[in-house]
């Protein structure tokens, strides 16, 4: 029996990376049999007016209507009622899916083969089983299926009536009008949902959560989108590194919710001297990296300079940390035209950082542009 079923592609097995990605994709999988309850509600429904028509046309017994009593109207609230009792709410609902399979192949015969209800109720029993998402449920219900023939031609006989008339083609357009449209909504639905968890996704991947500045990843391709500039139409670019002094000590003395503020202050603070066209990601654990585009290296130096002096002044809010101060260090490395590579330019930046660092900390530095001799190749 059709069910219009819909749901997360990844209900069956979810991604045990990441706690919180595992306790949601569980959550998916509690939620699954009132997922599937309305839609089998309506199949099963559906499907009942066109059994009713054929069972009327072959003058069934008093227990061909009682099952499909029991198929359209009590199986529904029974498949329910049983998932939300297990301990195992989407196994349950799997067993109950092969079982919808069970009963659509029972009414086959029952049917004495009429075509069009036949055909009707094994294809969308199979396309249901195909729009869950889960891995090979479509063809575990293909023998239950079966399965379901043969005790529906043991009980009932091998009678073969195959001619469908215009009543029962009739009763069979709401199912399989309304039940198409029905499992392309909830299709929709699932299509607009990944959407919006791949923008979340991309979202993740651009931004550091914490201080809300480029993630490393996509800072890269941003320092790698002006050394092209700069090899295109010759736009200069300037490359700060940024490291907080002693963050270690910071994160031992005042506990790692303090580390946390520091970075956040400081991020908020590069972010103040920033114009539109430049970035800034957060490069390591306490190190962040900033392109100042279209800026050569003595205004990046004096952009710095002014960054140093913010840090120096500030103050955080950390709790129990009595007004923590904290300070950094720059180095600071205008992009090479003849040696336009984001490796090398990195390490130029770092070599003046360390220049900083070892001049007292609290410092900036700059590498001449003329100091690219030991280059990498």
């Amino acid at each position: 029996m059709p069910t219009g079923v819909s749901l997360d592609p990844d209900t069956d097995a979810p991604p045990g990376s990441a706690t919180g990605l595992t306790s949601a994709a569980s959550g998916r999988q509690a939620r699954m049999p009132r997922q599937v309850y309305p839609l089998r509600v309506l199949g099963m429904g559906l499907g009942g007016i066109a059994l009713a028509a054929v069972l009327y046309e072959n003058n069934a017994g008093i227990g061909s209507w009682a099952w499909l009593g029991f198929t359209a109207l009590l199986w529904p609230q029974l498949a329910l009622w049983t998932a939300l009792r297990s301990r195992h709410p989407h196994r349950a609902e799997v067993r109950n899916l092969l079982f919808d399979s069970a009963l659509a192949g029972i009414w086959v015969p029952l049917m004495h083969f009429n075509l069009l209800p036949s055909v009707l109720l094994l294809t969308l029993a199979t396309v249901d089983k195909i729009s869950t998402g889960v891995p090979r449920l479509w063809l575990q219900s293909l023998p239950v299926m079966l399965a379901g023939m043969v005790l529906g031609s043991v009980v009932a006989g091998l009678a073969f009536q195959p001619a469908t008339s215009m009543l029962v083609i009739l009763a069979c357009l709401p199912m399989l009008l309304i039940h198409t449209i029905a499992v392309s909504l909830a299709a929709n639905r699932l299509i607009a949902r990944i959407r919006e968890q791949n923008r979340a996704l991309d979202q993740l991947q651009r931004i550091d959560a914490l201080t809300g500045l480029a993630g490393r990843r996509h800072w890269q391709q941003q320092a790698e989108a002006a050394l092209r500039r700069l090899r295109d139409d010759g736009t200069v670019a300037t490359l700060l590194m940024v490291d907080i002094d002693r963050f270690k000590d910071i994160n031992d003395q005042y506990g790692h919710a303090s580390g946390d503020d520091v970075l956040r202050l400081v991020a908020g603070l590069l972010r103040r001297r920033l114009g539109d066209a430049d970035n800034a990601g957060r490069f390591g654990g306490d190190e962040f990296a900033v392109v100042l585009a279209g800026i050569g290296r003595d205004e990046a130096f004096a952009i710095a300079e002014g960054m140093r002096r913010d840090v120096e002044a500030a103050e955080t809010s950390a709790r129990h940390a009595g007004g923590l101060r904290c300070s950094v260090s720059i180095g600071v490395a205008e992009a090479d035209p003849a040696d336009p590579g984001l490796r090398q330019w990195l390490e130029a930046a770092d070599r003046a950082l360390y220049a900083a660092k070892h001049a007292g900390r609290n410092q900036v530095a700059a590498t001449p542009v003329r100091d690219r001799s030991d280059r990498i190749s």
